[in-house]
């Protein structure tokens, strides 16, 4: 039996049990509140034992589970009903910001209303994915090629307002984000390589465009020992604190790197490095593990959905996550050039947390409000 997602009219199965009536996975559940018990700890030890940034982490994880626990009571159809809204009004608010949005370090990037001052790019992060999944609901498998540009249309069009804000790095990430959509659909593996291989063709064009100082993100990645009291300083602190660590780390509360002020950034973009140098190359390899079963949680949540919009949304939700623990990772590991790009669910901070925890709602609500089928 076929189920129209696009209509209100369900029979969901009966739960039992506190977790089932509050429409919440435990499995994911428990990797999630892990991960957030750590990040209260090493945000600590990170800042020095600064009690007001951890209670300031602690109420933003707090705002952000209550989130996480409202989106995981929506039913998957409702989203779907909202997709188109949510996408304009996420184009609307990004052409808000390159017409008066307000400046900071040079960049564009945030919409000031009233009390509230938010990054519309945040909100793409999950709209955008949401929205191709969206397009390909109700579409055969592979899809037309029709499709797959409106698809790849959408993608472009949204990276292309916040390139020019400019913040290269999230464009690249909410650009892969849909994409991941596309893949899942089956996006036929000669395009694939056409891609990559026009990708690598233009890289010297797109060089001669990009600014200034995301070019010297790139020299630096390439040689960060050109430079080292300048541009190459954060990446150099970063790699001896992750030596320093060694196989089982210096300890809670032992990142020299960290409190002696010689890692910049050490509670959000560089959290990782200080983990790193506390806990070794174990407790590192145990992180990657916990990162590792969350994913692979959100993928069998993908792969247990109804239909196509459930699956691709959740997929693409899932394989996001690991693009963005991939690439922070990689950047204070110097196996990448530097973005500023949290590390998920362990940095300070609030707007990507928020974001994340949203999406692991909406994964929630995916596994959870499942559809009776009947002959």
């Amino acid at each position: 039996m076929k189920i129209n997602i696009s209509q209100p009219q369900h029979v969901y199965r009966t739960n039992k049990g506190l977790l089932q009536i509050l429409h919440i996975d435990g499995w994911l559940l428990l990797g999630i509140l892990i991960l957030l018990a750590t990040s209260v700890a090493i945000v600590y030890s990170a800042s020095g034992g600064d009690e007001a940034v951890t209670i300031r982490q602690l109420i933003r994880i707090a705002f952000a589970f209550a989130l996480m626990l409202v989106f995981a009571q929506i039913p998957p159809h409702i989203i779907y009903m909202f997709t188109p809204w949510l996408f304009l009004i996420g184009i609307l608010m990004l052409l808000g910001v390159l017409l008066f949005g307000e400046v900071g370090k040079g960049a564009q990037r945030w919409l000031d209303i009233g009390p509230v001052k938010f990054q519309p790019s945040e909100l793409m992060k999950l709209v955008l994915p949401i929205t191709v999944a969206w397009l390909f609901a109700h579409s055969r498998f592979p899809p037309s090629m029709r499709r797959l540009i409106v698809g790849a249309s959408l993608i472009g069009f949204t990276a292309s307002l916040i390139v020019v804000q400019p913040d290269l790095g999230t464009s690249l990430l909410i650009a892969m984000s849909g994409l991941f959509v596309l893949f899942f659909a089956g996006l036929p593996w000669k395009i694939i390589l056409a891609s990559i291989t026009a990708t690598v063709l233009s890289a010297p064009v797109a060089w001669h465009f990009m600014h200034g100082y995301q070019k010297q993100r790139v020299m630096t990645f390439l040689n960060p020992e050109s430079d080292p009291l300048g541009s190459g300083y954060h990446i150099i602190q970063s790699k001896i604190a992750i030596g320093s660590g060694g196989l089982d780390g210096k300890g809670f509360m032992g990142s020299t790197q960290a409190h002696l002020d010689f890692l910049p950034e050490s509670t959000t973009d560089f959290i990782f490095s200080v983990f790193s140098e506390e806990f070794g190359l174990m407790g590192v390899l145990l992180l990657l593990t916990l990162y590792s079963l969350v994913i692979a949680r959100g993928l069998y949540i993908a792969s247990q959905a109804q239909d196509n919009f459930t699956r691709l949304m959740a997929a693409s939700l899932t394989m996001t996550l690991f693009v963005y623990i991939f690439v922070n990772i990689g950047m204070v590991s110097g196996l990448l050039p530097v973005v500023g790009l949290p590390l998920p669910l362990i940095s300070y901070g609030g707007s990507s947390l928020v974001t994340l925890m949203i999406s692991f709602g909406i994964l929630m609500s995916i596994h959870t409000h499942k559809k009776l089928l009947t002959d």
